[in-house]
């Protein structure tokens, strides 16, 4: 009978336990893979493609069943690349949209992808009403209901689990104190436990040796000092700043999808200290035509709408009222004002790409701060940039300057850029 019960006690409890947590692992583990992939879709896929109707590119629905996975991680890392191989079903697919090239995505892992995957065959095997809910804006919500259902249920299994393992426990006890009641065998007595004050005074003979008291003091002062030092240098670093903008502005869309260059909307960048912000007049040169009525039931999209709002402006009869509002963008990369930044002396002098310092621009759905832009930070990018000085008027100044120092001839501030407006006015 002690035999039968060391088993129930050791075995079974092992092995019911192990059962949940391989259970909860895995439903946690799907559930991950499933909202890693819903918010890479949303971040990646949403501007071409939709579940349940043609956007720009194809309905995603089923599309697990019509390509295999192998071939779909191919065709989203780089569809191009898979077109100029002749593959058969890429060149097919290439013609039908009219030979519209479909973005690549190398920085996707190939886990990401499937997260993707699973994403999109979990949605699409949702009823039609649930997916008509998703085009309304419902969708999410329903998702997260879901989502917490599949926790809360497996946080009950474990609960209930936890209690038929103590209830067992109970009655595997209950029945050894009978067994070896009948067969006379005396039960060992259990050590008694030690009382809270017995436990209070060996706390306070621990404090009584300085080996220790010096130990705990040393170890607090190098954690407290640890803290101020990290806290300190975080003071004013405000990387990962994402304010809510006034209107929801996507540059995956414009510079990654549509490939539009920095430049286009950001002129200053390229001539002046300032990259400066778009005037809406900017838009307007695109989205006179363009109304993105696709994903909205036929209505223009609603952020769109508040350009033409702030502008006054009358979609149906293209004409503009006398009433129109600036938009109160929200500045995300600020430096101090001990800070002199010229955006020209890095663009169009030393040839430096927008994303060396505002990261990947053409991925992000709504803009971060990328970079720290600390002192360091910068520092440490002036000693690991290399100066490329061939045909580069600026730096032919500079070199002429030097051969005339060398010769023991006048160098003026003129002839060193001297004169330029930037160097007083900014």
């Amino acid at each position: 009978m002690r035999n039968i019960s060391m088993f129930f006690r050791s075995g079974i409890r092992t092995l019911i336990f192990a059962f949940f947590i391989l259970l909860l692992s895995q439903v946690s583990a799907n559930a991950q893979s499933a909202a890693e992939g819903a918010a890479l879709f949303k971040q990646k896929c949403t501007s071409c493609h939709a579940l349940n109707q043609k956007v720009v590119g194809p309905a995603l629905k089923g599309i697990s069943d019509r390509r295999s996975e192998e071939w779909l991680i191919k065709w989203i890392k780089n569809s191009q690349a898979m077109i100029a191989s002749g593959d058969p079903e890429a060149v097919a697919l290439y013609k039908e949209y009219n030979e519209a090239a479909m973005t690549a995505f190398p920085e996707l892992s190939d886990d990401n992808i499937k997260s993707i995957l699973a994403y999109i065959k979990e949605e699409g095997d949702k009823p039609a009403a649930a997916a008509g809910a998703a085009a309304g804006g419902g969708a999410e919500a329903k998702d997260d209901e879901i989502s917490n259902l599949m926790v809360g249920g497996v946080i009950i299994l474990i609960i209930i689990a936890f209690l038929v393992i103590l209830v067992l426990n109970r009655v595997i006890g209950t029945l050894e104190s009978l067994f070896n009641k009948k067969q006379g065998i005396k039960e060992e007595a259990a050590e008694p436990k030690a009382s809270w004050s017995d436990r209070v005074e060996a706390f306070k003979l621990r404090f009584k040796n300085k080996k220790f008291v010096f130990f705990v003091v040393l170890l607090g002062l190098i954690l407290l000092g640890s803290y101020a030092s990290v806290t300190m240098w975080n003071t004013g670093v405000h990387q990962g700043y994402q304010p809510v903008q006034p209107i929801k502005f996507s540059h995956q869309l414009h510079a990654g999808v549509n490939q539009i260059s920095c430049q286009y909307c950001h002129s200053g960048a390229f001539t002046s200290k300032n990259a400066s912000i778009p005037s809406l007049n900017v838009c307007m040169n695109c989205h006179n035509y363009v109304q993105a009525t696709e994903k909205y039931n036929g209505q223009i999209s609603p952020e769109i709408a508040k350009i033409y709002k702030a502008l006054d402006y009358n979609p149906d009869t293209k004409e503009y009222g006398d009433n129109p509002k600036p938009v109160e963008w929200i500045r995300i990369h600020n430096l101090p004002d001990l800070a002199y930044f010229n955006h020209a002396q890095h663009v169009a002098v030393a040839g430096i790409e927008c994303q060396k310092c505002h990261g990947p621009i053409q991925n992000m759905e709504e803009v971060y701060q990328y970079a720290p832009l600390t002192m360091k930070w910068c520092i440490n990018c002036h000693r690991e940039t290399e100066v490329n000085h061939k045909d580069n008027g600026y730096y032919d100044k500079l070199i002429a300057a030097h051969e005339q120092l060398k010769k023991g001839e006048k160098v003026t501030a003129a002839v060193l850029g001297g004169l330029e407006c930037g160097k007083c006015h900014y």
